[in-house]
Formats: C-alpha cells, sequence, structure tokens
C-alpha cells in the first residue's frame, strides 16, 4: 500500500469524483481509477460503490479514509520536520478564514509570509467558524480566523481573541432610525431581519443577544455574505446586524447606527493544539 494510492481515495471522497480528484492529484482519471482498485484489491474490500452515474464511498471507504487521513498528515509532518530542523519552512500551509474577518489584513500576513518562507505552498479557504473549528482539529486546516460571540471559545484547538467589537445596525438610507445615533434592541424589535443562516456562528450572535433581552425578532431573509445582507438593507427589504469593518462609510445606500446592548463578537486566531506543523509556527508570530 502506498501513501500516494492513500491520497487519490481521499481526494475521490473530498471532490466527490474520480474526475475531479484526478485533475486535483494531476493524473488522468484512468491512472487514478487503476491505482485505487489495485489497492480495493489487495485490501480485499470496495471503497467506493460506482454507477454510470455516480461514485459513492462504502462503509469500508469511511474507515479507510479516516486512518488514511492520519498517515497522510503524518507523512506531511516528517517531511516538513526534517526540513525544519535544517532552518527551512516546507510544506503546504492550510488556512481557513471567515469572509467578515477585519482584525488581521489577510493578503498583507499572506504576502510577508510568502517572503519569508518561498518554498511553503499557500491554500486559502473561505468559510465559517463552525466548519473550520472542526477541520482545525482533524487537521485538515492548519490555522483558521473565527468569528464568534463574545465569550464563547472553540473547543478541541489553541486559540487567542485578536479584538472584539460590537455590531452594528445596518438599515436603508430612507429608514425612520437612520437617523438615530443610537439604537436599543427593543427599538428593532418590529423590524425585518436578514441575517446569516440559521445555526451557524454568524447568526448565533444575534439570536443571542435578542433572547437575552426577551425580545423575538422576524429573520425573513438569510444569506450567506455580509455583501448580500447589506444589499437587502439597502434595498430597504430588512435589517441586518454587521460588524462595523465590513459596512463602508461612504455608503449613502445604507446606514450603520451603534446597538447599545446589540451583540459583541470576538475575533480568534486557531491552530493545532497538539502538534502545529511548521508553517502554523511560523504563520501565527505574523498573525498574534
Amino acid at each position: 500500500m502506498e501513501l500516494q494510492q492513500m491520497r487519490y481515495v481521499v481526494a475521490v471522497i473530498e471532490e466527490g469524483g474520480f474526475t475531479r480528484a484526478a485533475a486535483r492529484c494531476h493524473v488522468t482519471q484512468s491512472a487514478l481509477s487503476h491505482q485505487i482498485a489495485a489497492l480495493e484489491r489487495e485490501i480485499g474490500t470496495r471503497l467506493f460503490a460506482r454507477t454510470s452515474r455516480a461514485v459513492r464511498v462504502t462503509e469500508a471507504g469511511e474507515a479507510f479514509a479516516a486512518h488514511a487521513r492520519e498517515a497522510l498528515l503524518a507523512a506531511d509532518r516528517a517531511r516538513e520536520e526534517a526540513a525544519s530542523a535544517a532552518g527551512e519552512v516546507r510544506g503546504t500551509l492550510r488556512m481557513g478564514v471567515i469572509p467578515t474577518v477585519t482584525a488581521v489584513d489577510v493578503p498583507a500576513v499572506l504576502g510577508r509570509f510568502r517572503a519569508e518562507h518561498p518554498h511553503v505552498r499557500v491554500e486559502l479557504r473561505m468559510g465559517n467558524s463552525d466548519e473550520m473549528v472542526p477541520a482545525v482539529r482533524a487537521g485538515a486546516l492548519d490555522v483558521a480566523l473565527l468569528g464568534l460571540r463574545d465569550g464563547l471559545v472553540p473547543e478541541g484547538v489553541a486559540s487567542r481573541v485578536l479584538a472584539r467589537e460590537a455590531l452594528v445596525a445596518v438599515l436603508s438610507g430612507g429608514h425612520p432610525l437612520a437617523s438615530r445615533e443610537i439604537l436599543s434592541l427593543a427599538d428593532l424589535a418590529d423590524a425585518v431581519f436578514a441575517d446569516f443562516p440559521s445555526g451557524t456562528s454568524g447568526r448565533e450572535q444575534s439570536d443571542h443577544a435578542f433572547a437575552s433581552a426577551g425580545i423575538a425578532r422576524d429573520v425573513a431573509f438569510e444569506a450567506g455574505t455580509a455583501d448580500h445582507l447589506r444589499g437587502l438593507a439597502a434595498a430597504g427589504l430588512a435589517v441586518t446586524l454587521l460588524p462595523p469593518g465590513v459596512v463602508p462609510m461612504d455608503d449613502r445606500a445604507i446606514a450603520a447606527v451603534p446597538v447599545s446592548d446589540g451583540p459583541v463578537r470576538a475575533e480568534h486566531v486557531a491552530w493545532d493544539a497538539r502538534a502545529p506543523r511548521a508553517a502554523a509556527r511560523a504563520l501565527l508570530p505574523l498573525i498574534v
């Protein structure tokens, strides 16, 4: 059994098919299929159930992939630690970032990192905090920039708070409350809201604040990006609560008003608490 065969299995699962997995691994689909078939013969069981239209991972395949990921991570770390012992950082840095990050200038930090460590491949993934914390725990991400309700701590990872900021109410420029200097949650009790999808950490910040105040609210619109939420507010369709750093101050179509008892977001950097990879150890001083 070879490490490359393990990489192929993991790629098929993560990419959802042989064609995209082959492209990711820079091999032909026939070569990848041949290697996986050879591996299945070697271990005596099917890892994938194949049809003419789809590929489904079997229970055996899921079990194999879990251990394959650990083996691949260990092999990568062995190579990277050997290079690090020789004074050089190599390998891949996998970084996750929430779309509304404001505490870190991500392009500037990664530009400086690349200049200091030119042999490291940098991969950046945008997502929400709920997805990225498990990814850091599993070793799929090395470092993640998160946004959580103030007071929460990401579990199972090492982390540090980078900044805290109170969310502001974003309304259309013509909204009756747009000219106010400050608002309270009670002032917004009758408003129709736009927010991040239910169950995400971005949504939980506002949900918790309103629940703590004993105020029910009407969330009629859900969107995955701050841009879409601002657009709904600008169109006069809804009110939303966002970090001030993602609200343009020169956009006359909207108004951003502080909320005295509104939600507070904390931005964290998180990394593997057990054995951070050399690339992660090199990046963290540039962030914290």
